[in-house]
């Protein structure tokens, strides 16, 4: 039943994103050109030096009851649920020089998720703040200073933002970012699936489920981003602070043992296709599955306790591929894959070894509503052989608990429609399908219904 029911939505996803006849076949299926439309509620001037923007993103979720013959502390709730996440972020920045700009934002992350975020790897809402503890309280999400260093006296015109305040940059440039910030700002990001205010919501399709990257439990962390910028190709690295412990609020700043580090190459030789590659090491007082195991085994623990067998300075590493690639007539593709180290324990992120997504989008133009978006994905998450029996023993991960464990990949399915309603207003709708919720074959499956309202200022 399962197996018919992911087969029967990675078909529909698939008519979806191919089935519309394309633009190319016949000039009177082509949209017609239209004029640019305002995507903001204020309009941001080019030629001042400073800038202020600000977002509201509203997302409802829900889900009914389904199979569960058992749930254990960190489970996907077996019982109806419905929660509501509210964030708002104000950026300001300032262009100090020609090549130096600062930025800062402030944010609110309230509300909650469906299960308070926990029993789920691909989790079914980006916005939700992994600790619903720490409430709704505004705090410094971003401080950042911005040194572009040019190579060239060639420039090309560049979309101005609270990341970049310049118009024109140079074509090949020393990027250099110092201070606050998130690492998946400039790291993974991909113009089909990462944006959880106006794409998909799901924490593995907007980002690499099995990148660990270095982040606090709301995402930020301090670090170092120097990019090498070329017409055809970008290198960029970073070193940013790890948290004290998994899914911690707290950064850790003793470097010699705690750090993460980040390289990745992004490739645009070619017309339509984007292609990143990306690598990181981190470097963090981190737990082993296999000696969590041993010690139950040996009845020193009385369940498996990853905590419990924590290493300073242990190394968790990882690798991905993330691709974009338009085929034109408003079509756009995307695709990620991902692996990291089987026996060390996940950390920053989410509960994912190794993953593999696809999907895309479909520009409203083709039915004269050039503002929306129609978009579909497809996921596969897995747990190596140590995390699933570590789990499957009644261990508690950061996020993943069930009490037991018979292992499935955790297999998803996000569709959505936003609509450009007026300006810099947007509503979305949309849904998840989710096997083996928690990697558990005897739970679920389950659809977890979505509704979003989008503000930009």
């Amino acid at each position: 039943m399962k197996r018919r029911c992911v087969s029967t939505c990675v078909m529909i996803m698939v008519l979806l994103l191919f089935g519309l006849p394309s633009g190319a076949e016949s000039q009177e299926t082509s949209p017609a050109p239209e004029p640019p439309l305002a995507t903001t509620l204020f309009p941001h001037d080019d030629d001042q030096r400073w800038w202020l923007s600000g977002q509201v993103n509203l997302i409802g979720q829900a889900h009914g009851e389904f199979d569960s013959p058992y749930e254990g502390e960190h489970s996907l709730r077996a019982s109806d649920e419905r929660a509501l996440s509210r964030l708002w972020t104000v950026f300001a920045g300032v262009q100090l020089l020609r090549q130096v700009d600062v930025m800062v934002a402030i944010e609110s992350a309230g509300g909650r998720g469906i299960s308070d975020a926990l029993g789920l790897a691909g989790f079914t809402n980006l916005d939700v703040v992994r600790n619903p503890d720490l409430g709704g309280t505004p705090y410094l999400a971003r401080a950042m200073i911005h040194v572009s260093i040019p190579l060239t006296s060639e420039t090309a015109s560049a979309s101005r933002g609270p990341f970049t305040l310049a118009t024109t940059v140079p074509v090949r440039r020393l990027d250099i970012r110092a201070g606050k910030l998130s690492v998946v700002d400039f790291f993974d990001v991909n113009a089909v699936g990462s944006d959880s205010h106006l794409q998909f919501t799901n924490w593995a399709v907007d980002n690499n489920g099995a990148y660990d990257y270095a982040a606090d439990t709301r995402g930020y962390t301090y670090g170092l981003i120097i990019e090498y910028v070329t017409p055809r190709w970008s290198i960029r690295g970073a070193e940013a602070l790890m948290p004290t412990v998994a899914n911690g609020i707290d950064l850790d700043w003793h470097l010699a043992q705690s750090r993460g580090e980040n390289v990745e190459v992004e490739l645009r030789e070619w017309t339509r296709l984007v292609l990143r590659l990306v690598g990181y090491a981190n470097h963090a007082n981190m737990g082993s599955y296999e000696e969590a195991i041993n010690a139950f085994h040996s009845g020193n623990d009385p369940l498996p306790d990853i905590e419990a067998h924590r290493l300073a300075g242990r190394v968790k590493y990882g690798v991905g591929a993330n691709a974009e690639y338009s085929l034109g007539a408003g079509v756009r593709l995307f695709g990620r894959t991902g692996w990291n180290s089987s026996d060390t324990e996940s950390f920053a992120y989410t509960e994912v070894n190794d993953t593999a997504a696809f999907g895309g989008d479909i520009s409203g133009g083709r039915w004269h509503r050039s503002g929306d978006r129609l978009g579909a994905a497809f996921v596969s998450n897995g747990l190596s052989s140590a995390h699933r029996e570590y789990l499957r023993l009644g261990g508690l991960g950061f996020l993943l608990g069930d009490g037991n464990l018979r292992y499935g990949r955790e297999t998803i399915v996000e569709s959505y429609y936003t609509a450009h309603v007026w300006r810099g207003v947007f509503g979305s709708g949309g849904g998840t399908f989710i096997a083996n919720p928690g990697y558990n074959r005897d739970r679920g499956p389950t659809f977890v219904g979505m509704a979003r309202l989008h503000l930009e200022f």
